[in-house]
């Protein structure tokens, strides 16, 4: 579905990460951790071909994705950002409808199919009752799960989230989390893959997720969360002192030592 080889990622020619490989499949889910500036987000804008590579591949669908256009891409690619803030008072039904853009043609206007799926949509993530209400004024976790819903209304089968629990309450983080891992598994749609950042590895053992670690600009540890978030990987990344526990659920966390000196980085 997507698959990076040998990615060198940055901004002009100074490269942020180099080495990176990644790839992910229908119905996965896969999770970025790492540190602030370890260049999630420079790794997702070139994943969707917003950013130039400075080195290395990216393929969607088994073509480059430099050869191919910016609808094609939006017909396989769905992206919910972390923050939005629309420049006009729209409805949250409008904001989901943008998700049909990619499926229209020049200068053409949504059709009552359109607006059925994004309905559709809205319905699936139990926030239908707030279609007709001001997107601006909603809650960040009702926002938030309006630009999933948006995503998908774009009907593709992957689908990139950065920190799409940024900012969000305790209740709202887990809506979320549950909607993500719903989209992932939807047996109607054989699965989504799905890549998300998060800064919270408890989320990727929650979700299950398959980690890519990342640290100082290369991938520490691709794996599944419960190989990968190891507390000495942890540790490293982070530069203090981290356990993982099991609790008596089942539910595997991750402690922080708040005093203890931190390991070398």
């Amino acid at each position: 579905m997507l698959e990076a080889r040998s990615l060198s990622i940055g901004y002009g020619k100074t490269p942020l990460g180099t080495g990176l490989n990644l790839s992910i499949k229908p119905g996965e889910i896969l999770c970025l951790l790492g540190p602030n500036g370890c260049g999630k987000t420079t790794l997702f804008r070139t994943l969707m071909g917003l950013l130039p590579a400075i080195d290395g591949t990216v393929l969607l669908g088994g073509k480059p994705i430099t050869a191919q256009t910016r609808a094609q891409i939006a017909r396989t690619i769905a992206y919910v950002p972390q923050a939005h803030a629309p420049p006009f008072p729209f409805d949250a039904l409008e904001v989901v409808l943008m998700g049909r853009t990619a499926r229209l043609g020049a200068f053409a206007q949504p059709s009552a199919l359109d607006r059925g799926l994004a309905r559709a949509a809205m319905q699936q993530l139990g926030i239908g009752g707030l279609a007709p209400r001001d997107y601006s004024r909603l809650s960040g976790g009702q926002r938030q799960l309006v630009l999933i819903a948006r995503a998908l209304a774009q009907d593709t089968p992957l689908i990139v989230m950065d920190e799409p629990t940024a900012s969000l309450d305790f209740g709202n983080q887990a809506q979320v989390l549950a909607q993500i891992e719903t989209l992932a598994r939807d047996a109607n749609t054989n699965g989504r893959g799905v890549i998300l950042s998060t800064h919270d590895p408890d989320q990727a053992f929650a979700l299950n997720a398959r980690v890519l670690l990342m640290h100082n600009g290369s991938v520490l540890a691709d794996g599944p969360a419960a190989e990968v978030l190891s507390g000495e990987n942890l540790s490293t990344v982070y530069g203090l002192n981290i356990t993982v526990e099991t609790t008596a659920s089942g539910r595997r966390v991750c402690l922080p030592s708040l005093r203890q000196s931190a390991p070398d980085r």
